[in-house]
């Protein structure tokens, strides 16, 4: 199983890797999560929260060589190194290699979120509220499908998100892709364009 790592540094980095997903028609949030990343969520999600490190996605792209990408942020929210990657990517290649959960070869990715991040678990809405986000979703929601606005948090299951005034109710399991807006409030929040994701705690402008 190769494996490499790829720490986020920019947002050019994430959008060849979106651009490279997009024409092979798997861009994250345009279909289900499959039964093999759930499986493998299951399987490498303890050993990496022991680790330190909150899993963020598991996507699997590509046809006849298929690539296994493991996103991951540390718990602390301090900045991902390749270091840190190389060490989830020998726990992960381990706990693979005894409980093979996909058939054939595939290369094993693990990467950082980057700035403009993915927003998939209910709590990444609720940490980024304050700032600018996409979403989109499966079904219409007050008739459209899709949101760039200020997400304002989340209740009862559904997440919160401002557009030009008016405020929308998503429910998260609608959701089909969402990611964070680069803007100016995100860079500084993150600490400047090198930062993986922002270690503030309060909304912009606090």
């Amino acid at each position: 199983m190769p494996a490499f790592c790829l720490p986020a540094r920019a947002a050019e980095s994430d959008a060849r890797k979106i651009a490279a997903a997009a024409r092979h028609g798997q861009l994250y949030g345009e279909r289900k999560i499959t039964g093999s990343e759930k499986t493998v969520s299951r399987l490498v999600e303890p050993s990496l929260n022991a680790m330190g490190y909150d899993l963020v996605r598991v996507q699997l792209t590509g046809g006849a060589g298929p690539t296994l990408q493991i996103m991951a942020e540390r718990r602390d929210r301090a900045e991902m190194t390749v270091e840190d990657c190389a060490r989830i990517s020998r726990d992960v290649s381990a706990i693979l290699d005894v409980e093979d959960p996909l058939p054939g070869s595939y290369t094993l990715e693990v990467s950082s979120p980057g700035i403009d991040r993915p927003l998939v678990r209910i709590s990444d809405f609720e940490r980024f509220a304050g700032f600018e986000a996409r979403v989109e979703t499966r079904d219409a929601i007050d008739g459209r499908r899709r949101f760039r606005g200020r997400l304002a948090g989340v209740e009862d299951a559904s997440v919160l998100i401002d557009v030009d005034g008016n405020r929308h109710a998503v429910p998260h399991d609608g959701i089909s892709r969402a990611k964070l807006v680069l803007t100016d409030d995100l860079i500084v929040a993150s600490g400047g364009a090198g930062a993986d994701s922002p270690r503030m705690g309060g909304h912009p402008g606090d």
